[in-house]
């Protein structure tokens, strides 16, 4: 199977650029992020701690994920209710960075993760993958872009989905989880040794996926 990382810090624009770029390759996406935010969600909605690690470790028992793909995208599934639009609020963003820190959350995902990527060719993006989940994919990109660029995109986002969105606390938000994400003593966000550096500040959607598609139609033959 041919695997495809794409890793990057939180509103680089990973899971747009990674279901566009497997739709154009005929590979399955998998947003990685967005089982950590059903994780993150859980534990919110179960009044835990996000980051404590043993009472957070105890509600994994009761958790069941499944991702799935329908004409829309994919929708994921925790316990059999599509939590896709919910995982996506800011405060679920920062729950899913502290859950991700914990060892046993990420023990919990890894098989799973792991899994889709022997049974199909993948475009796989999140936070480890390139260095930890899928340390041997024969494609990995870190997308990045500056903090002000993804807050921007990240308001642009929950606006359109009709959240009210303010700036100054989104970029707020994006920088704290900057700080988690690399911060962390468990698989921190960080590109990969043979990863390609792609900054996508400035740069649409477009423009982005052009890019991938020429590294990927160069790396891949």
């Amino acid at each position: 199977m041919i695997n495809i990382a794409i890793d990057g810090p939180a509103g680089a624009g990973k899971s747009t650029i990674a279901r566009l770029l497997a739709k154009k390759l005929g590979y399955i996406y998998v947003d990685t992020g967005a089982l950590y935010r059903a994780v993150g969600l859980y534990a919110v909605r179960k009044g835990a701690a996000t980051k404590d690690p043993t009472a957070v470790s105890a509600l994994l028992g009761e958790i069941d994920l499944e991702l799935k793909y329908a004409a829309r995208g994919q929708r994921v599934y925790m316990n059999g209710e599509d939590v896709s639009t919910e995982i996506r609020r800011p405060e679920i963003s920062l729950a899913a960075s502290d859950v991700s820190a914990i060892p046993a959350v990420r023990a919990f995902l890894l098989d799973l993760q792991r899994d889709m990527a022997k049974r199909s060719n993948v475009v796989m993006d999140g936070r480890d993958i390139g260095t930890v989940v899928l340390p041997d994919a024969q494609l990995k990109i870190f997308l990045t872009a500056t903090p002000e660029e993804r807050a921007r995109r990240r308001c642009g986002e929950l606006n359109k989905k009709g959240m009210k969105a303010d700036y100054a606390k989104v970029l707020k938000e994006i920088n704290l989880r900057d700080k988690q994400d690399t911060g962390r003593k468990i698989a921190p966000l960080k590109a990969a040794p043979d990863a390609i550096r792609v900054d996508s500040t400035g740069c649409g959607v477009g423009r982005v996926l052009s890019k991938l598609m020429k590294i990927a139609g160069e790396r891949l033959k």
